[in-house]
């Protein structure tokens, strides 16, 4: 306890903090889940203190006559309030740990460890209502939050492993007792009480200078993990429409601190990529890459950001300008590349089997970070490159100028069969469907009509005499020819 408070006795007092520290990171070591590194001990040091018929004698001497700390009356009590229910939870906390660390996982209580620690942050919203917390404890708030949703985790996750070993209900599995839509019933409610922490902020009218509108972007990003994790995505347009609705009275985005803005440029990247908006979703994606970047973002988990980052931002620029990969970028992130050469690779040399090939391979792991139907229209791009290849290899005609001067220029009447005969040599599946062999012509067609209505070619399909009129003026747009 002596420690827990010495903290929170330098936290009111800035000058006795001698780590380079915030005072509101010092606070909220004060009531973290997590123990500091050098004293992996001040949770049984904690218990051992004082017991729960002392514990509010004690905190009462800490808080009101302790003479290192100097609080009004009513701030006093709420922070009573706050260690009151923070040493319930780490009673709970101990015990969940222990059986976890001695191998009975599954008779760790999660479900305990979440609602105690759901009643932590509730004291702390209370304190922050009635506006007894000044702005700078607002690390209170981030770590409340971020406990929330790490705990409904774990413990949703053990009462499915209850479940399945037929360690609930006394030991008889009662499949029809156990709603499918309700297995994460702890982090749907951990969403709605982070969800009330981010209407507490974006509701504050403070003065900027005191205003706990400077925890939206992290309890933001919070909401977001959450949804993501829920499959809720589209509950995520809520929180950027408030934010949008606020913008005139709350700090610019560049005023939070990098890891905050990283964090929300890639989740509004994500949900815009996932609604088609290609453009938007680059432009987001592009400033948390060129953020994550910058020094100082991340420390350790920058490589991991820039590789989730990139996840999306590949894709996208496939689609919006129809550039790929390098091999060298690739390299530095070996999980991306097993994804993303044998595709770039694929589309280079315009190989549509090697394409449906490195599809196939990397279907599960494409389908679960929600890019497949994306990465799917590279085969545009591939059949886009494939007909460039024909029409440079159709070599020059002579034509004549408006003079009448004969003058040499590129062949802009292709036979359908050529491209057909490209697209066999390329592994497409255009076969008459009669098992002979042949081409369909209607097929061949349908894929340059597409590429045409797509704008990867200009042109049109004089289907009487079975030829593609490609454009004199740049036949293939964005590629030079």
């Amino acid at each position: 306890m002596d420690s827990i408070f010495r903290d929170f006795a330098a936290a009111h007092n800035p000058a006795t903090i001698t780590d380079g520290r915030s005072p509101g990171y010092v606070l909220a070591s004060t009531i973290s889940p997590e123990p500091p590194e050098d004293e992996p001990a001040r949770f049984y040091n904690f218990l051992q203190a004082t017991d729960p018929s002392s514990i509010l004698t004690d905190l009462k001497y800490k808080l009101q006559y302790n003479p290192h700390v100097q609080l009004e009356k009513k701030e006093a009590a709420a922070w009573m309030e706050v260690f009151t229910v923070f040493y319930k939870f780490v009673s709970f906390l101990v015990t969940a740990e222990e059986a976890q660390n001695s191998g009975r996982a599954k008779e760790a209580d999660w479900s305990s460890v979440y609602d105690s620690w759901k009643d932590v942050s509730n004291a702390l919203y209370k304190g922050y209502q009635s506006t007894v917390f000044a702005a700078w404890t607002i690390p209170c708030i981030y770590v409340a939050g971020k406990y929330l949703r790490v705990f409904a985790i774990k413990a949703d996750e053990n009462i499915a492993s209850q479940r399945d070993s037929g360690l609930a209900f006394g030991g008889i599995q009662e499949e029809d007792a156990f709603n499918p839509d309700s297995k994460n019933e702890k982090l749907e409610d951990a969403a709605r009480q982070i969800n009330r922490i981010f209407g507490l902020c974006i509701s504050d009218r403070n003065p900027i200078d005191e205003s706990r509108k400077w925890a939206l972007y992290y309890t933001a990003n919070l909401l977001f993990k959450t949804y993501f994790r829920l499959n809720s995505i589209a509950l995520s347009k809520n929180i950027m429409r408030s934010l949008r609705a606020s913008a005139h009275d709350m700090p610019a985005l560049y005023q939070f601190p990098k890891a905050h803005r990283v964090t929300f440029h890639y989740y509004t990247g994500v949900i815009y990529f996932l609604e088609e908006d290609y453009a938007t979703a680059e432009e987001n994606l592009t400033a948390a890459y060129e953020l994550c970047l910058s020094p100082n973002v991340g420390g350790g988990a920058t490589r991991k950001n820039l590789e989730l980052i990139l996840t999306y931002l590949i894709p996208t620029k496939l689609l919006t300008s129809h550039k790929l990969p390098s091999a060298a970028l690739l390299s530095q992130y070996p999980r991306l590349a097993s994804l993303f050469q044998p595709i770039t690779t694929s589309i280079r040399t315009a190989n549509l089997s090697a394409f449906t090939a490195a599809m196939e391979a990397g279907e599960e792991e494409f389908v679960k970070r929600r890019i497949y139907l994306t990465l799917e229209r590279g085969r545009d791009i591939i059949l886009r490159n494939l007909f460039r290849k024909v029409y440079l290899a159709g070599g020059f005609e002579s034509v004549k100028d408006k003079d009448g001067n004969e003058e040499m220029a590129r062949r802009t009447r292709i036979p359908v069969k050529e491209f057909a005969a490209a697209l066999v040599m390329a592994g497409a599946e255009v076969g008459d469907g009669n098992g002979e062999g042949g081409v369909d012509g209607d097929e061949v067609e349908c894929l340059i009509a597409n590429a045409i209505y797509k704008n990867l070619m200009k042109g049109y399909i004089a289907r009487e005499r079975g030829i593609v009129v490609l454009s004199k003026a740049g036949a293939f747009p964005g590629t030079g020819v």
